[in-house]
């Protein structure tokens, strides 16, 4: 069951670190305006959940590298903040409100089953 997961968390990964590079202007519009570089952040992050992801798919990975994930996860909270606070779009979708900042619980969710691999 871990392996499944492992494999659908990295396939995950590996397609969001791809959407950066093909829709880059949605995400840098996330990234927080106190922030410079934003294109440069985007494709950056994106590189990184590719490799992430990739090595999800075809590794069980090590505590290290269990805590590398979860330390980029903790990075790009804050744009997921910021999106809320703004109220900014998921793409071309304006979400609810309630949307927005309920989808940050999930941030931890997705840290916790990277742990529990």
């Amino acid at each position: 069951m871990k392996t499944i997961a492992r494999v659908l968390l990295g396939l995950g990964f590996a397609t969001a670190g791809v959407l950066h590079f093909t829709r880059e202007p949605n995400f840098r519009k996330i990234v927080p305006h106190y922030l410079p570089f934003k294109k440069e952040i985007v494709y950056i992050s994106g590189v990184m959940e590719i490799v992430m992801g990739i090595y999800l798919v075809f590794k069980k990975p090590s505590d290290c590298v269990k805590q590398l994930i979860n330390l980029f996860l903790l990075g790009v909270f804050p744009a997921n903040i910021y999106m809320a606070r703004k109220e900014l779009p998921l793409g071309d979708k304006q979400l609810r409100k309630s949307v927005l900042y309920g989808r940050l619980p999930l941030q931890f969710v997705l840290m916790k089953m990277i742990k529990s691999l």
